[in-house]
Protein backbone atom coordinates (compact mmCIF):
# COMPACT_ATOMS: atom_id res chain seq x y z
CA UNK A 1 0.00 0.00 0.00
CA UNK A 2 1.37 3.28 -0.94
CA UNK A 3 -0.69 6.24 -0.05
CA UNK A 4 0.29 9.59 -2.27
CA UNK A 5 -1.73 12.33 -0.41
CA UNK A 6 -4.46 12.88 1.91
CA UNK A 7 -6.88 15.68 1.69
CA UNK A 8 -10.05 16.96 3.32
CA UNK A 9 -12.01 18.59 0.29
CA UNK A 10 -15.41 20.76 0.18
CA UNK A 11 -18.52 19.32 -1.87
CA UNK A 12 -17.19 22.19 -4.14
CA UNK A 13 -13.93 21.35 -5.49
CA UNK A 14 -12.10 23.23 -2.51
CA UNK A 15 -9.08 21.82 -0.94
CA UNK A 16 -8.90 22.40 2.48
CA UNK A 17 -6.01 20.51 3.91
CA UNK A 18 -3.59 18.48 1.95
CA UNK A 19 -0.79 16.08 3.08
CA UNK A 20 1.69 14.98 0.37
CA UNK A 21 3.82 11.53 1.71
CA UNK A 22 5.56 10.62 -1.30
CA UNK A 23 8.20 12.46 -3.84
CA UNK A 24 5.51 14.04 -6.31
CA UNK A 25 5.39 17.65 -8.15
CA UNK A 26 2.66 19.84 -6.38
CA UNK A 27 1.31 20.27 -9.79
CA UNK A 28 1.28 16.90 -10.20
CA UNK A 29 -0.90 16.51 -6.65
CA UNK A 30 -3.09 19.28 -7.33
CA UNK A 31 -3.90 17.77 -10.68
CA UNK A 32 -4.82 15.18 -8.90
CA UNK A 33 -6.93 16.68 -6.47
CA UNK A 34 -8.60 18.96 -8.83
CA UNK A 35 -10.30 16.11 -10.89
CA UNK A 36 -11.54 14.47 -7.84
CA UNK A 37 -14.85 16.44 -7.77
CA UNK A 38 -15.26 15.23 -11.54
CA UNK A 39 -14.94 11.77 -10.61
CA UNK A 40 -17.18 10.66 -7.41
CA UNK A 41 -20.67 9.86 -7.23
CA UNK A 42 -23.48 9.41 -4.45
CA UNK A 43 -25.17 6.98 -2.15
CA UNK A 44 -22.51 4.95 -0.56
CA UNK A 45 -20.68 5.07 2.97
CA UNK A 46 -17.35 4.20 1.95
CA UNK A 47 -16.57 4.53 -2.14
CA UNK A 48 -13.65 4.61 -4.16
CA UNK A 49 -12.81 5.79 -7.58
CA UNK A 50 -10.12 4.50 -10.34
CA UNK A 51 -8.30 5.83 -12.97
CA UNK A 52 -5.98 5.08 -15.25
CA UNK A 53 -2.75 5.48 -12.75
CA UNK A 54 -4.27 6.18 -9.15
CA UNK A 55 -7.56 5.11 -6.90
CA UNK A 56 -9.08 7.72 -5.01
CA UNK A 57 -10.64 6.22 -1.49
CA UNK A 58 -13.15 8.76 0.00
CA UNK A 59 -15.80 9.24 2.39
CA UNK A 60 -18.05 11.91 3.09
CA UNK A 61 -18.28 13.75 6.06
CA UNK A 62 -20.85 16.06 6.44
CA UNK A 63 -20.15 18.62 3.49
CA UNK A 64 -16.77 17.23 3.33
CA UNK A 65 -15.01 14.87 1.78
CA UNK A 66 -12.24 12.59 3.49
CA UNK A 67 -10.41 11.55 0.67
CA UNK A 68 -7.03 9.14 0.12
CA UNK A 69 -4.83 8.79 -2.88
CA UNK A 70 -3.25 5.59 -3.50
CA UNK A 71 -1.57 3.96 -6.34
CA UNK A 72 -3.49 1.23 -8.21
CA UNK A 73 -1.74 -1.81 -6.61
CA UNK A 74 -2.41 -0.84 -2.93
CA UNK A 75 -4.55 -2.96 -0.91
CA UNK A 76 -7.97 -1.24 -0.39
CA UNK A 77 -8.73 -3.19 2.15
CA UNK A 78 -5.92 -1.54 4.18
CA UNK A 79 -7.16 1.82 2.46
CA UNK A 80 -10.53 2.02 3.89
CA UNK A 81 -8.71 1.00 7.12
CA UNK A 82 -6.74 3.43 7.08
CA UNK A 83 -9.55 6.04 5.63
CA UNK A 84 -11.54 4.86 8.76
CA UNK A 85 -9.03 5.83 11.04
CA UNK A 86 -8.32 9.38 10.34
CA UNK A 87 -12.42 10.15 10.18
CA UNK A 88 -12.11 9.41 13.28
CA UNK A 89 -9.02 12.05 14.09
CA UNK A 90 -11.29 14.88 12.60
CA UNK A 91 -13.52 14.82 14.84
CA UNK A 92 -11.15 15.20 17.43
CA UNK A 93 -8.91 18.10 16.27
CA UNK A 94 -11.97 19.70 14.52
CA UNK A 95 -15.13 20.37 16.58
CA UNK A 96 -16.90 22.15 13.21
CA UNK A 97 -16.83 20.07 10.72
CA UNK A 98 -17.37 22.71 8.14
CA UNK A 99 -15.18 24.45 5.70
CA UNK A 100 -13.89 27.30 8.44
CA UNK A 101 -13.37 24.66 11.15
CA UNK A 102 -10.93 22.81 9.10
CA UNK A 103 -9.15 25.86 8.27
CA UNK A 104 -8.73 27.31 11.43
CA UNK A 105 -6.90 23.46 12.70
CA UNK A 106 -5.83 22.73 9.38
CA UNK A 107 -2.11 21.80 10.91
CA UNK A 108 -2.82 19.92 13.68
CA UNK A 109 -4.97 17.92 11.01
CA UNK A 110 -1.61 17.75 9.25
CA UNK A 111 0.29 16.43 12.48
CA UNK A 112 -1.94 13.81 13.11
CA UNK A 113 -1.94 12.50 9.27
CA UNK A 114 2.02 12.50 9.87
CA UNK A 115 1.28 10.24 12.68
CA UNK A 116 -0.71 7.60 10.66
CA UNK A 117 1.41 7.38 7.12
CA UNK A 118 5.01 7.69 7.20
CA UNK A 119 6.05 7.69 3.68
CA UNK A 120 3.25 6.52 1.77
CA UNK A 121 2.61 3.25 4.46
CA UNK A 122 0.23 3.01 7.49
CA UNK A 123 1.83 2.98 10.98
CA UNK A 124 -0.06 0.64 13.70
CA UNK A 125 -1.61 3.14 15.45
CA UNK A 126 -5.00 3.62 17.54
CA UNK A 127 -6.65 7.48 17.98
CA UNK A 128 -6.02 7.23 21.82
CA UNK A 129 -1.63 6.80 20.71
CA UNK A 130 -1.60 9.09 17.80
CA UNK A 131 -3.01 12.50 20.01
CA UNK A 132 -0.52 10.95 22.43
CA UNK A 133 2.45 11.53 20.42
CA UNK A 134 0.91 14.86 18.96
CA UNK A 135 0.97 16.50 22.69
CA UNK A 136 4.03 14.17 23.59
CA UNK A 137 6.18 16.79 25.89
CA UNK A 138 9.99 17.06 24.52
CA UNK A 139 13.32 15.73 26.70
CA UNK A 140 15.21 18.12 24.98
CA UNK A 141 12.72 20.81 26.06
CA UNK A 142 12.83 19.39 29.42
CA UNK A 143 16.70 19.71 29.39
CA UNK A 144 17.20 23.07 27.69
CA UNK A 145 14.64 24.45 31.19
CA UNK A 146 16.65 22.55 33.90
CA UNK A 147 19.76 24.27 32.36
CA UNK A 148 18.31 27.53 31.91
CA UNK A 149 17.18 27.58 35.50
CA UNK A 150 20.58 26.12 37.15
CA UNK A 151 22.20 29.36 34.83
CA UNK A 152 19.21 31.58 36.73
CA UNK A 153 19.94 30.35 40.19
CA UNK A 154 23.96 30.90 39.76
CA UNK A 155 23.41 34.37 38.58
CA UNK A 156 20.95 34.88 41.43
CA UNK A 157 23.47 33.67 44.10
CA UNK A 158 26.10 35.61 42.39
CA UNK A 159 23.92 38.97 42.92
CA UNK A 160 23.16 37.78 46.49
CA UNK A 161 26.98 38.39 46.94
CA UNK A 162 27.51 41.34 45.11
CA UNK A 163 24.82 42.71 46.93
CA UNK A 164 26.18 41.80 50.18
CA UNK A 165 29.48 43.30 49.21
CA UNK A 166 27.98 46.84 47.93
CA UNK A 167 26.53 46.39 51.90
CA UNK A 168 29.47 46.12 53.75
CA UNK A 169 31.57 48.94 51.46
CA UNK A 170 28.30 51.56 52.37
CA UNK A 171 28.73 50.35 56.09
CA UNK A 172 32.37 51.43 56.17
CA UNK A 173 32.05 54.56 54.21
CA UNK A 174 29.38 56.03 56.84
CA UNK A 175 31.67 54.99 59.38
CA UNK A 176 34.42 57.38 58.11
CA UNK A 177 31.87 59.64 57.58
CA UNK A 178 31.25 60.54 60.75
CA UNK A 179 34.42 61.52 61.62
CA UNK A 180 36.46 58.11 62.07
CA UNK A 181 40.52 58.62 60.69
CA UNK A 182 41.24 54.48 60.40
CA UNK A 183 39.72 53.67 57.31
CA UNK A 184 41.03 56.79 55.71
CA UNK A 185 44.59 56.37 56.74
CA UNK A 186 44.77 53.18 54.92
CA UNK A 187 44.38 54.37 51.72
CA UNK A 188 47.33 55.75 49.25
CA UNK A 189 46.34 58.40 47.16
CA UNK A 190 44.45 61.83 47.89
CA UNK A 191 41.11 60.43 46.43
CA UNK A 192 37.88 58.95 47.88
CA UNK A 193 36.97 56.48 45.40
CA UNK A 194 33.72 54.18 45.70
CA UNK A 195 30.55 56.67 45.25
CA UNK A 196 32.87 59.69 46.01
CA UNK A 197 34.19 60.63 42.81
CA UNK A 198 33.49 63.99 42.78
CA UNK A 199 34.91 64.61 46.21
CA UNK A 200 38.73 65.35 46.78
CA UNK A 201 40.14 65.25 50.06
CA UNK A 202 44.01 66.46 49.87
CA UNK A 203 46.24 67.12 52.71
CA UNK A 204 47.88 70.34 52.74
CA UNK A 205 51.70 68.66 52.26
CA UNK A 206 52.27 64.94 53.41
CA UNK A 207 49.20 63.15 51.86
CA UNK A 208 48.05 59.86 53.17
CA UNK A 209 50.45 58.12 52.22
CA UNK A 210 52.76 58.79 55.60
CA UNK A 211 49.97 58.45 58.05
CA UNK A 212 49.97 60.84 60.30
CA UNK A 213 46.47 62.28 59.49
CA UNK A 214 47.42 66.02 59.85
CA UNK A 215 46.88 68.46 57.45
CA UNK A 216 43.64 66.69 57.24
CA UNK A 217 41.43 69.07 59.53
CA UNK A 218 40.92 71.52 56.82
CA UNK A 219 39.73 69.15 54.26
CA UNK A 220 37.61 66.72 56.14
CA UNK A 221 35.70 70.08 57.68
CA UNK A 222 35.14 71.21 54.26
CA UNK A 223 33.88 68.04 53.38
CA UNK A 224 31.40 67.59 56.16
CA UNK A 225 30.10 70.91 55.81
CA UNK A 226 29.41 69.76 52.00
CA UNK A 227 27.54 66.43 53.26
CA UNK A 228 25.27 68.78 55.33
CA UNK A 229 24.55 71.11 53.11
CA UNK A 230 23.52 69.62 50.01
CA UNK A 231 24.13 65.87 49.80
CA UNK A 232 25.68 64.70 46.35
CA UNK A 233 23.87 62.68 44.17
CA UNK A 234 26.80 59.90 44.24
CA UNK A 235 26.11 60.22 48.13
CA UNK A 236 22.71 59.76 48.23
CA UNK A 237 21.31 58.10 45.08
CA UNK A 238 21.88 54.02 45.37
CA UNK A 239 24.94 52.25 43.04
CA UNK A 240 23.68 52.59 39.01
CA UNK A 241 22.70 48.93 38.19
CA UNK A 242 21.65 47.87 41.62
CA UNK A 243 17.66 46.94 41.03
CA UNK A 244 16.84 44.88 43.75
CA UNK A 245 15.36 44.54 46.97
CA UNK A 246 16.78 43.11 49.90
CA UNK A 247 14.04 41.14 52.19
CA UNK A 248 10.76 39.24 51.42
CA UNK A 249 9.83 41.50 48.04
CA UNK A 250 13.14 40.12 46.99
CA UNK A 251 12.88 36.39 47.30
CA UNK A 252 8.97 36.83 45.57
CA UNK A 253 10.77 38.54 42.68
CA UNK A 254 13.20 35.69 42.27
CA UNK A 255 10.57 33.10 42.19
CA UNK A 256 8.46 35.05 39.84
CA UNK A 257 11.62 35.70 37.58
CA UNK A 258 11.80 31.75 37.83
CA UNK A 259 8.42 31.27 36.33
CA UNK A 260 9.35 34.06 33.26
CA UNK A 261 12.45 32.16 32.69
CA UNK A 262 10.46 28.93 32.13
CA UNK A 263 8.37 30.59 29.63
CA UNK A 264 5.12 31.13 32.25
CA UNK A 265 3.66 34.32 31.68
CA UNK A 266 3.66 36.55 34.73
CA UNK A 267 0.62 38.75 34.83
CA UNK A 268 1.94 41.94 37.48
CA UNK A 269 -0.18 42.54 40.44
CA UNK A 270 -1.93 46.14 40.17
CA UNK A 271 -3.53 47.52 43.37
CA UNK A 272 -7.04 48.08 42.44
CA UNK A 273 -8.01 51.70 43.58
CA UNK A 274 -9.83 52.26 46.29
CA UNK A 275 -13.69 52.07 46.14
CA UNK A 276 -16.79 50.23 46.58
CA UNK A 277 -16.67 46.75 45.81
CA UNK A 278 -19.41 46.80 44.22
CA UNK A 279 -22.31 48.72 42.96
CA UNK A 280 -24.67 49.69 45.32
CA UNK A 281 -28.19 48.52 45.16
CA UNK A 282 -30.82 51.13 44.26
CA UNK A 283 -32.14 52.89 47.47
CA UNK A 284 -35.76 52.47 48.38
CA UNK A 285 -36.96 56.17 47.46
CA UNK A 286 -40.91 55.30 49.33
CA UNK A 287 -41.37 55.51 53.42
CA UNK A 288 -43.37 52.14 53.02
CA UNK A 289 -42.91 49.56 50.04
CA UNK A 290 -45.05 46.21 50.03
CA UNK A 291 -44.14 43.32 48.00
CA UNK A 292 -46.30 40.83 46.51
CA UNK A 293 -45.10 37.89 45.19
CA UNK A 294 -46.16 34.75 43.73
CA UNK A 295 -43.67 31.72 43.25
CA UNK A 296 -45.06 29.17 40.27
CA UNK A 297 -44.41 25.42 40.40
CA UNK A 298 -45.55 23.67 37.66
CA UNK A 299 -44.98 20.31 35.91
CA UNK A 300 -46.88 19.35 32.80
CA UNK A 301 -47.02 16.16 30.87
CA UNK A 302 -45.17 15.65 27.31
CA UNK A 303 -48.88 13.85 26.63
CA UNK A 304 -51.39 16.39 27.94
CA UNK A 305 -52.51 16.83 31.54
CA UNK A 306 -51.13 18.56 34.65
CA UNK A 307 -49.20 16.40 36.87
CA UNK A 308 -48.51 19.92 40.03
CA UNK A 309 -49.42 23.10 40.01
CA UNK A 310 -48.49 24.58 43.23
CA UNK A 311 -48.95 28.69 43.76
CA UNK A 312 -47.24 30.35 46.54
CA UNK A 313 -47.08 33.26 47.60
CA UNK A 314 -45.74 36.45 50.19
CA UNK A 315 -46.91 39.68 51.36
CA UNK A 316 -43.97 41.28 52.50
CA UNK A 317 -43.61 45.31 54.13
CA UNK A 318 -40.85 48.00 54.38
CA UNK A 319 -40.53 50.37 55.87
CA UNK A 320 -37.70 53.32 56.00
CA UNK A 321 -38.62 55.54 58.88
CA UNK A 322 -39.46 54.80 62.65
CA UNK A 323 -41.97 57.89 62.28
CA UNK A 324 -43.96 55.38 60.41
CA UNK A 325 -43.93 52.71 61.60
CA UNK A 326 -46.87 52.27 63.82
CA UNK A 327 -49.68 51.98 60.89
CA UNK A 328 -52.15 48.75 59.73
CA UNK A 329 -52.44 47.54 56.03
CA UNK A 330 -55.36 46.86 54.42
CA UNK A 331 -56.01 44.66 51.92
CA UNK A 332 -58.24 43.38 48.83
CA UNK A 333 -57.76 39.40 48.11
CA UNK A 334 -59.34 39.11 44.82
CA UNK A 335 -62.02 36.71 44.29
CA UNK A 336 -60.37 33.42 43.94
CA UNK A 337 -61.70 30.85 45.95
CA UNK A 338 -59.09 28.04 45.77
CA UNK A 339 -56.39 30.71 48.09
CA UNK A 340 -56.13 29.92 51.56
CA UNK A 341 -54.48 32.65 53.01
CA UNK A 342 -52.59 32.89 56.14
CA UNK A 343 -50.98 35.91 58.47
CA UNK A 344 -47.86 35.93 60.37
CA UNK A 345 -47.84 34.76 64.01
CA UNK A 346 -47.66 38.27 65.52
CA UNK A 347 -50.94 39.78 63.36
CA UNK A 348 -53.95 39.78 64.56
CA UNK A 349 -55.98 37.30 62.76
CA UNK A 350 -59.02 38.66 63.70
CA UNK A 351 -58.81 41.64 62.59
CA UNK A 352 -57.58 40.29 59.10
CA UNK A 353 -60.53 37.74 59.06
CA UNK A 354 -63.48 40.20 59.65
CA UNK A 355 -61.85 43.85 57.83
CA UNK A 356 -58.68 42.69 55.85
CA UNK A 357 -56.81 44.40 57.77
CA UNK A 358 -52.92 43.28 59.04
CA UNK A 359 -52.15 44.69 62.10
CA UNK A 360 -50.01 43.64 65.11
CA UNK A 361 -51.32 41.77 68.08
CA UNK A 362 -49.80 45.05 70.12
CA UNK A 363 -51.09 48.12 68.84
CA UNK A 364 -48.44 49.82 70.59
CA UNK A 365 -45.85 47.66 68.61
CA UNK A 366 -44.18 49.23 65.72
CA UNK A 367 -42.58 47.57 63.05
CA UNK A 368 -39.35 46.97 62.14
CA UNK A 369 -37.54 49.61 59.54
CA UNK A 370 -34.43 50.08 57.71
CA UNK A 371 -33.11 48.36 54.68
CA UNK A 372 -31.13 46.02 56.24
CA UNK A 373 -33.38 42.97 54.78
CA UNK A 374 -34.51 42.83 51.37
CA UNK A 375 -37.63 40.55 51.93
CA UNK A 376 -38.60 43.15 54.38
CA UNK A 377 -40.94 41.75 57.04
CA UNK A 378 -43.54 38.74 56.02
CA UNK A 379 -47.31 39.64 56.76
CA UNK A 380 -49.55 37.35 54.83
CA UNK A 381 -48.88 34.23 52.69
CA UNK A 382 -51.10 31.95 50.91
CA UNK A 383 -51.21 28.74 48.74
CA UNK A 384 -53.01 27.39 45.85
CA UNK A 385 -53.29 24.02 44.31
CA UNK A 386 -54.84 22.08 41.33
CA UNK A 387 -55.02 19.79 38.88
CA UNK A 388 -57.22 22.20 36.44
CA UNK A 389 -54.72 22.66 32.98
CA UNK A 390 -56.65 25.87 32.36
CA UNK A 391 -55.14 26.94 35.55
CA UNK A 392 -51.50 27.20 33.98
CA UNK A 393 -50.32 30.05 32.29
CA UNK A 394 -48.39 28.99 29.82
CA UNK A 395 -48.61 25.38 28.08
CA UNK A 396 -45.70 23.57 26.00
CA UNK A 397 -46.38 21.14 23.28
CA UNK A 398 -43.21 19.09 21.62
CA UNK A 399 -44.02 16.83 18.75
CA UNK A 400 -40.19 15.16 17.56
CA UNK A 401 -39.94 12.91 14.49
CA UNK A 402 -37.55 11.35 12.61
CA UNK A 403 -37.35 11.44 9.19
CA UNK A 404 -34.42 9.33 7.44
CA UNK A 405 -30.59 10.38 9.64
CA UNK A 406 -32.66 13.48 10.66
CA UNK A 407 -35.19 14.40 13.77
CA UNK A 408 -37.44 17.17 12.51
CA UNK A 409 -38.72 18.89 16.49
CA UNK A 410 -41.68 21.14 16.64
CA UNK A 411 -42.68 22.93 19.57
CA UNK A 412 -45.59 25.07 20.19
CA UNK A 413 -46.67 27.63 23.21
CA UNK A 414 -50.35 28.58 24.26
CA UNK A 415 -50.83 31.23 26.66
CA UNK A 416 -54.16 31.95 28.72
CA UNK A 417 -55.36 35.42 28.88
CA UNK A 418 -54.82 35.70 32.57
CA UNK A 419 -51.46 37.21 31.93
CA UNK A 420 -48.95 39.10 29.90
CA UNK A 421 -45.85 37.01 30.38
CA UNK A 422 -42.48 38.93 29.65
CA UNK A 423 -38.80 37.39 29.26
CA UNK A 424 -40.01 33.40 28.69
CA UNK A 425 -37.24 31.43 28.06
CA UNK A 426 -38.25 27.60 26.92
CA UNK A 427 -35.05 25.29 27.28
CA UNK A 428 -34.84 22.46 25.32
CA UNK A 429 -32.11 19.70 26.20
CA UNK A 430 -30.93 18.60 22.83
CA UNK A 431 -28.30 15.16 22.17
CA UNK A 432 -24.76 16.19 22.09
CA UNK A 433 -23.88 17.76 18.87
CA UNK A 434 -20.90 18.66 16.97
CA UNK A 435 -22.47 22.33 15.68
CA UNK A 436 -25.57 24.15 16.17
CA UNK A 437 -29.20 22.44 15.25
CA UNK A 438 -30.94 24.08 12.49
CA UNK A 439 -33.64 26.17 12.81
CA UNK A 440 -36.11 26.38 10.28
CA UNK A 441 -38.80 28.49 11.43
CA UNK A 442 -39.29 29.92 14.66
CA UNK A 443 -41.70 33.08 16.74
CA UNK A 444 -39.03 34.88 18.67
CA UNK A 445 -35.34 34.39 19.39
CA UNK A 446 -32.69 31.36 19.73
CA UNK A 447 -29.46 30.57 21.20
CA UNK A 448 -27.32 27.24 21.08
CA UNK A 449 -26.29 26.59 24.85
CA UNK A 450 -23.19 24.11 23.30
CA UNK A 451 -21.59 23.40 26.82
CA UNK A 452 -24.60 21.95 28.23
CA UNK A 453 -26.26 21.22 24.89
CA UNK A 454 -29.16 22.99 25.24
CA UNK A 455 -31.10 25.40 23.16
CA UNK A 456 -33.09 28.21 24.52
CA UNK A 457 -36.46 29.64 22.70
CA UNK A 458 -37.12 33.55 24.15
CA UNK A 459 -39.82 35.57 23.53
CA UNK A 460 -39.73 39.05 25.18
CA UNK A 461 -43.15 39.52 25.82
CA UNK A 462 -46.45 37.18 25.34
CA UNK A 463 -49.33 39.54 25.12
CA UNK A 464 -52.71 39.29 23.06
CA UNK A 465 -51.23 39.68 19.67
CA UNK A 466 -48.80 36.57 20.32
CA UNK A 467 -51.05 34.30 22.44
CA UNK A 468 -49.60 31.21 20.64
CA UNK A 469 -46.30 30.45 18.94
CA UNK A 470 -44.06 27.87 17.35
CA UNK A 471 -40.80 26.71 16.21
CA UNK A 472 -39.24 24.06 14.55
CA UNK A 473 -35.50 22.56 13.86
CA UNK A 474 -33.57 19.55 12.86
CA UNK A 475 -31.19 17.72 14.83
CA UNK A 476 -29.12 14.22 13.57
CA UNK A 477 -31.67 11.48 14.43
CA UNK A 478 -32.34 11.06 18.46
CA UNK A 479 -34.62 9.51 20.86
CA UNK A 480 -37.85 11.22 21.36
CA UNK A 481 -36.87 11.26 25.08
CA UNK A 482 -33.54 13.31 24.43
CA UNK A 483 -35.63 16.31 24.07
CA UNK A 484 -37.20 16.16 27.54
CA UNK A 485 -37.27 17.51 30.39
CA UNK A 486 -38.32 21.12 28.94
CA UNK A 487 -37.96 24.07 31.50
CA UNK A 488 -39.67 27.23 31.63
CA UNK A 489 -39.34 30.90 33.14
CA UNK A 490 -41.21 33.93 32.87
CA UNK A 491 -42.45 36.54 35.07
CA UNK A 492 -45.60 39.21 35.12
CA UNK A 493 -46.81 41.72 37.15
CA UNK A 494 -50.34 39.91 38.10
CA UNK A 495 -50.58 37.36 40.14
CA UNK A 496 -53.41 34.47 40.95
CA UNK A 497 -54.39 36.15 43.98
CA UNK A 498 -54.88 39.45 42.69
CA UNK A 499 -54.08 40.84 46.44
CA UNK A 500 -53.89 44.61 46.72
CA UNK A 501 -53.06 47.11 49.24
CA UNK A 502 -56.22 49.72 49.26
CA UNK A 503 -54.84 51.58 52.38
CA UNK A 504 -52.32 52.18 55.21
CA UNK A 505 -53.90 53.29 58.49
CA UNK A 506 -51.78 55.66 60.67
CA UNK A 507 -52.23 54.68 64.45
CA UNK A 508 -50.58 57.65 65.91
CA UNK A 509 -52.70 60.02 64.00
CA UNK A 510 -51.21 62.68 61.62
CA UNK A 511 -51.52 62.39 57.52
CA UNK A 512 -51.38 59.46 55.92
CA UNK A 513 -47.80 57.86 54.44
CA UNK A 514 -46.82 57.29 50.88
CA UNK A 515 -46.45 53.72 49.72
CA UNK A 516 -45.75 52.06 46.99
CA UNK A 517 -46.86 48.20 46.08
CA UNK A 518 -44.63 45.97 43.82
CA UNK A 519 -45.82 42.76 42.25
CA UNK A 520 -44.40 39.90 40.46
CA UNK A 521 -45.60 36.01 39.60
CA UNK A 522 -41.87 34.50 38.87
CA UNK A 523 -41.27 30.46 37.71
CA UNK A 524 -39.82 28.27 40.54
CA UNK A 525 -39.91 24.64 38.99
CA UNK A 526 -41.80 24.93 35.71
CA UNK A 527 -41.20 21.71 33.60
CA UNK A 528 -42.81 19.60 30.50
CA UNK A 529 -41.41 15.95 31.93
Amino acid sequence: MVVLAASIVGKSGKVLVSRQFVDMSRIRIEGLLAAFPKLIGTGKQHTYVETENVRYVYQPIEALYLLLVTNKQSNILEDLETLRLLSKLVPEYSYSLDEEGICKNAFELIFAFDEVISLGHKENVTVAQVKQYCEMESHEEKLHKLVMQSKINETKDVMKRKASEIDKSKIEKNRGDKGGFGPLQSMGSGRIESGFNDLSISSSGTGFGSGSGFGMTTDIDSFSTKSKGRPTSAATAPPKGLGMKLGKSQRTNQFLESLKAEGEVIVEDVQPKVGPSRAAAAPLTDPITLTVEEKLNVTLKRDGGVSNFDVQGTLSLQILNQEDAHIQVQVQTGENQAISFKTHPNMNKDLFANENILGLKDPNRPFPTGQGSEAGVGLLKWRMQSTDESMVPLTINCWPSSSGNESYVSIEYEASSMFELRNVVVSVPLPALREAPTVNQIDGEWRYDSRNSILEWSILLIDNSNRSGSMEFVVPQADSSAFFPISVRFMATDTFSDLKVANIIPLKGGNQPKYAQRTQLITENYQVV
